[in-house]
């Protein structure tokens, strides 16, 4: 299992927030580019970063995540506001080598199916889960989309894979909630990804024996529960 280290841009910084929650950010760099030399110089292949201002539609981190997509050594994968066509072209031009489309994926399957097919392999489709629901808006809302009904969509799509993300247990470092993605495991046979309270060597574990093909870790290793490379080496 790849285990993919997450970066959340907030007003230019690198923050982490505690169950989707904007009004109380921490904050852990100010320059998020020296966070990704950080993580690829501790062994990362692969690194998850969202930009939270464009997730809920107050701004953009468009500058400092091109500066990212420069750094060599590492793929990444960007979330956050990815809510047309031009958007995902735009991000695969400058470097990206995923996009990850959350928000779309529920309100508009259409446009999601589009990009996907234009983009073979490089759409992942985020599943934000809260209370069973599909969380979207940077998670400040959920529809009343059954879970089951969403992924059937994109069985016959050519995604290169969903990230499962259990929002209650975001920033919590409470341990990951295998009942979901075990659930989430059964219904999609694409690789899947989980975020989510992972904490310790041992939780990424009980993910890998869940089924997950990757997992995504932020506040663990900004707050030194786990290093990075204690993580890999599991």
């Amino acid at each position: 299992m790849q285990v993919i280290p997450a970066i959340d841009i907030l007003g230019g910084r690198c923050v982490r927030l505690t169950q989707g929650d904007y009004d109380s950010p921490t904050v852990y760099a100010e320059d998020p580019v020296e966070v990704v030399d950080g993580f690829a110089a501790a062994g990362a292949k692969r690194i998850h970063v969202v930009d939270l201002d464009a997730a809920r539609g107050s701004a953009s981190n468009k500058p400092v995540i091109e500066r990212m997509l420069q750094r060599p050594g590492v793929q990444l994968q960007v979330a956050g506001g990815v809510r047309s066509e031009d958007a995902v072209a735009a991000l695969l031009g400058a470097g990206a080598q995923w996009v990850v489309m959350g928000t779309t994926v529920v309100r508009d399957p259409h446009l999601f199916e589009k990009c996907a097919i234009k983009h073979p392999q490089q759409v992942m489709a985020a599943l934000d889960v809260r209370d069973n629901k599909a969380a979207v808006d940077g998670w400040l809302n959920t529809d009343p989309v059954a879970i089951g009904a969403l992924v059937s969509r994109w069985e016959f799509l050519p995604l290169g894979g969903v990230i499962l993300t259990c929002i209650d247990r975001d920033g919590t470092m409470t341990g990951p909630d295998l009942q979901t993605l075990a659930r989430v495991r059964k219904m999609t046979k694409f690789d899947l990804q989980y975020s989510g309270g992972v904490a310790s060597v041992d939780d990424l574990r009980r993910v890998a024996a869940s089924g997950a093909q990757g997992a995504i870790l932020g506040k663990a290793l900004y707050e030194g529960k786990i290093t990075l490379e204690q993580a890999i080496g599991s």
